[in-house]
C-alpha cells in the first residue's frame, strides 16, 4: 500500500513536472519523508529525478540547448556535490527544517524573479550554476528558481523543458555521486529511487501529449500552493 501511494504520486508529480519543468521533486518529497525519512528521501529523490530529467531530454532531444545546459552544469554539478556532502553532516531535524523553510522561501524569491523579467546568456547561466547547484545539493531541488532562468533565456515549451532538464540531470549525477561515495547510497536505497523514477518517467510520456497545449503561466498559483504544503509539511515532520 505505501508504494501504491508512493507510485500513485509519483505519476502526477512526473505528470505535472513534464508540463512545467519542475514541481516533482516539491510534490513527492513529503511523502518521501514521510515513508523513508529523510535521509534515505534525500538519496531516493536523486535517482528519481535523474530518471525523470533523462526521460524529458529523450522525449525533447532534438530541441535541447546544449551550449546553455553545458554553461550551468558546468558550474552547477561540481557546487551540487559540495551541498551533497554538507547534507549528509547535518543531523537529520535540520535537514527537514532547511528543506521545508527553502520551499516556502523560493514562493517569493521566484515571484520576485519574475516580476522583473530578468534575461540571461550562457555566462549568466555559468554564474548562476554555482550558487543554484549548492542549495540543489543541500535541499532537493531549486525548480522554482532554475525555470524563470532558462525562460529568461529565451526557451519556450518542448526547449525550455528539455534544456533544463539537461543541466538539472548533471546536477543530480554528481549529487548522486556523492552519496554514493560517502555509503548513503545502498541497493535498497538505489532500488526504491528506480521505483520511484519509474512513476516519474511515465509521467514525463504523458506530459508530452498536454505541454503544446498548456502555457505553463498557468500553474504558477498552483506551484506556489505546492511550495507551500510541502514545505509545511516537512516543517511539521521536523516538529513532530
Amino acid at each position: 500500500m505505501e508504494y501504491a501511494v508512493i507510485l500513485a504520486v509519483g505519476l502526477a508529480a512526473g505528470t505535472l513536472g513534464g508540463i512545467v519543468g519542475f514541481g516533482s521533486s516539491l510534490i513527492l518529497m513529503p511523502v518521501l519523508v514521510i515513508a523513508f525519512g529523510p535521509l534515505e528521501a534525500v538519496p531516493v529523490m536523486a535517482i528519481a529525478a535523474i530518471m525523470a530529467n533523462s526521460s524529458r531530454i529523450v522525449i525533447w532531444w532534438q530541441q535541447v540547448d546544449w551550449r546553455l545546459a553545458g554553461a550551468f552544469a558546468a558550474t552547477g554539478a561540481p557546487a551540487a556535490a559540495l551541498g551533497a556532502a554538507t547534507l549528509l553532516s547535518l543531523p537529520v531535524r535540520a535537514i527537514e527544517v532547511t528543506i521545508g523553510s527553502f520551499f516556502i522561501a523560493m514562493i517569493f524569491v521566484r515571484r520576485w524573479m519574475a516580476k522583473r523579467a530578468l534575461r540571461f546568456k550562457a555566462l549568466h547561466l555559468a554564474l548562476l550554476g554555482a550558487p543554484l547547484g549548492f542549495i540543489t545539493g543541500l535541499v532537493v531541488t531549486t525548480g522554482p528558481l532554475t525555470v524563470p532562468i532558462f525562460l529568461g533565456a529565451g526557451l519556450v515549451k518542448g526547449a525550455f523543458i528539455s534544456t533544463e532538464a539537461a543541466a538539472t540531470l548533471a546536477v543530480y549525477l554528481a549529487k548522486a555521486g556523492v552519496f554514493q561515495t560517502l555509503g548513503a547510497l545502498p541497493l535498497d536505497v538505489l532500488v526504491k529511487g528506480l521505483i520511484v523514477g519509474s512513476s516519474l518517467m511515465v509521467g514525463s510520456w504523458i506530459a508530452k501529449h498536454i505541454v503544446l497545449r498548456i502555457p505553463p503561466e498557468r500553474f504558477t498559483v498552483m506551484m506556489d500552493g505546492l511550495m507551500l504544503v510541502s514545505g509545511a509539511a516537512l516543517l511539521g515532520s521536523a516538529l513532530v
